[in-house]
This record gives C-alpha cells, structure tokens and sequence, in this order.
C-alpha cells in the first residue's frame, strides 16, 4: 500500500482500523463514517484536502469557525459527538506520524444542554401511586415499589438493590448504598411502610437476603422493568403525560423544595455529592410559583 495522502484515504483507513483491530460494532462504525463524511465536507469547503492541508490550513480558528455553523443546525450533543469522532481521527493521524499537530486538542466540546426530567404535581404523583390494583399482587407490588420511590427519591439503580434485610418497620429508612459506595440513610413515610409490610405480607418467606421488588417469576426487577411499571400505571390514570424513574425522584425533590425543605437536607436525601447537583435537579415549576403568587400577593389579589 503506497503512502496515504488524501484525507478521504485517511478515513478509510482509520475506519479499517477501527473495525478490524478494534472491532467495534457496526452501528458505532456507522456512525464514525457519517461524522467523519461530514467532516470532509467542511473541509473540502475550505481547500483542505491532503493530510498536509491539514497540519497548514487545519487552525483551531477554522475549527470553531465550523463548530459555530455546525451549532446553528444541529444540538449541542450532537455536536460535541461529532466533534470527538475528529479528535479520535486527527489521535490516530498524529501517533502513525501522519501529521504533525493536533487541533483537536486545542478546542473545548461545546457544553451540553442540560435537560431536567419531566415531574409531576402533587395530585398527579398521589394518583400514580394508588393506580394499581390492590387486590392483585403485582398491584401490591406496584405499589409499594411506587411508594418507597417516592418517600425516598431514591435513584431506580438503588430502589432495584433493595433486600428485605434492609427493611425494618421498627426503624423506618433503608440504609443505601449509592453512588461512589457513599452510605446514607432514605427516611421512610408512613403510607410506604405500611405498602412494604403489605407486599411482604403476600410472600410466603422471606429471607434477609431476598430482593424486596420481584417480577412475576420471583426475580429482582430491572431498572427497564421499573420504568415499564411507572408507565403502566400512568396509562391506568390516563395522565396527560410520562415520567421516568428519575422524574419520580426528581417530583420527590422539587415537592420538598417547594415545600420549604432546605436544600442541604434535599441534598443528603438524595446522596449528590456536590450541592450544584441538587441545585440542578431541583427546580420548582415556574407556572404553579406564578399562580401561587398570583394568588397570594396583596397588589395582585383582584376581586
């Protein structure tokens, strides 16, 4: 093989290389292909064409420059996914000697939006959780899973962790192991207590070690099959709209919030780590604190 000196010719062979010596999968090498594609779009676009354009006319201005067209058409996360594919590419360039520099290097990802999950009201999340069927045992089950989701704000990761060990009824809180193997105490209500000792109550035996939500062939549930769940008993309300496990834990937050929790508290409840994290997550919906105030402002009480 003669001495590569088109960038097109560099692409295929780097994208050789990913799939005969790293051997990702074909949907990731299709990817790879369409964002590199486009990147020798943008080039070409510019007179860069060879692997020496590329170390004399390929600055960390033209870069931007074409980062900044790119972020008036697409999103910022598929931006910055298009933009790691360039610096995985111009690496391998610059290790097999191919170029000299690196401009990959010298430009940051353009941040991410960061989106919040989806919560619901108070009166919608009391609706979710008694809409399963209590003389059913998945029902129970449902329902004691969406009780203790909510009491705790727990993450789906440690509400599916959860052994009847950990449950006292004596001591109402589950001791979790979180992110980071971080511990921390999740207080229990009273309506999830009573929900637990219900589905326990179904169980023929229990041991300590037993997880506490199974599905119907008595295994541990999956985070996939909470959501499924969720979904499910949202559909039984005909609630006008979805939420995810985390939009669980994240109306868990913003009703204490809103309730006048202190952001401290919020934060230890929720096992972050960093108190911008909660910060993040717990927002209170613009639209009700409008109403609220509306409704509660002296100068904005019309009769």
């Amino acid at each position: 093989m003669g001495e590569i000196k088109s960038i097109a010719e560099a692409a295929r062979d780097y994208l050789n290389y990913l799939s005969s010596v790293r051997r990702m999968s074909d949907e990731t090498l299709r990817a790879y292909d369409s964002d590199l594609k486009q990147w020798l779009t943008d080039f070409a676009n510019r007179q860069i064409v060879s692997l020496g354009d590329l170390d004399e006319k390929f600055t960390s201005v033209v870069l931007r420059s074409i980062l900044t067209e790119r972020l008036k058409e697409i999103q910022r996360s598929s931006s910055s996914r298009k933009l790691s594919a360039l610096r995985t590419f111009l690496k391998y360039l610059k290790l097999r000697g191919q170029i000299r520099r690196d401009v990959g290097e010298l430009v940051k990802s353009p941040k991410s939006e960061k989106k919040l999950p989806k919560f619901l009201r108070v009166d919608e999340m009391r609706e979710l959780i008694e809409a399963p069927d209590l003389t059913k045992t998945l029902g129970v089950r449902d329902r004691a899973l969406l009780e203790a989701m909510y009491s705790t704000g727990l993450r789906v990761s440690e509400v599916v962790q959860l052994n009847w060990g950990g449950f006292n009824e004596r001591r109402p809180w589950f001791t979790v192991v979180g992110k980071g193997k971080r511990m921390r105490e999740a207080p229990l209500g009273q309506e999830a207590v009573e929900s637990l000792k219900r589905l326990r109550s179904r169980a023929e035996k229990v041991s300590d070690d037993d997880p506490i939500f199974t599905n119907f062939k008595g295994s541990r549930l999956s985070a996939r099959s909470v959501a499924r769940i969720i979904l499910r008993n949202l559909v039984r309300v005909g609630a006008s709209r979805a939420i995810s496990p985390h939009g669980v834990r994240h109306s868990f937050a913003t009703h204490l919030l809103s309730a006048g929790a202190d952001l401290r508290t919020i934060q230890e409840l929720l096992g972050h780590q960093f108190l911008t994290t909660t910060q993040r997550y717990t927002h209170v919906d613009m639209g009700e604190l409008v109403r609220e105030y509306e409704l509660s402002h002296p100068l904005n009480n019309r009769r």
